[in-house]
Parts: C-alpha cells; sequence; structure tokens
C-alpha cells in the first residue's frame, strides 16, 4: 500500500537549504519514492493551518519511507535540512 512523506517547512538558512534541495532528490529515487508536490504555490482554503512550503513524496510502502527517512544516504541530507529550516514532517499510509 502507498505511503506519503508529507513535509510542512519554513525556510530559514536559504543558502544552506538550497545545497539540501541539491542532494536530497537522487536519495528520494534511490528508495523508490517520487515527488508529488514540491513547494508550489499554496492557496489556503480553510482552516487554521499557515504552511509555508509544503512537500508530497509518494513511496510504495510505510515501510520504503521508513527506509528512506532512516537511511544512510538521506542522513548528510536531513542534517542539513534540520539546520536550514523548521519542519513538519508526517509519514501517512495511503488507501
Amino acid at each position: 500500500m502507498a505511503a506519503y512523506v508529507i513535509v510542512d517547512l519554513e525556510v530559514t538558512d536559504p543558502v544552506k537549504f538550497a545545497e539540501y534541495g541539491g542532494q536530497v532528490p537522487r536519495t528520494v529515487e534511490k528508495y523508490g519514492g517520487k515527488y508529488l508536490v514540491r513547494g508550489g504555490a499554496i492557496q489556503k482554503i480553510e482552516g487554521k493551518w499557515e504552511p509555508t512550503r509544503v512537500v508530497v513524496i509518494e513511496f510504495e510502502s510505510v515501510e520504503q519511507a521508513k527506509r528512506w527517512y532512516d537511511s544512510e544516504e538521506y542522513s548528510g541530507p536531513k542534517r542539513l535540512r534540520r539546520e536550514a529550516s523548521n519542519a513538519n514532517l508526517l509519514i501517512v499510509e495511503g488507501v
């Protein structure tokens, strides 16, 4: 069953975040992930949530999404993301 990594983040260091952005796609691809949303324009239509940048990545399963997130390949980029942004991440099982 598909799973989705959903990220809401605020970039605090654009230079460092650009470095992250150059590294992370190959890690996502290695684990079979596919970007569905990657920071496009947001139109709020309801609620109190105020996201600044949203990313959605599809994986074949929750287990595969966790493999990517915990992987050696993503550890360096993950550190950069944490240094360059404030983020909320979820892994959501699909239907």
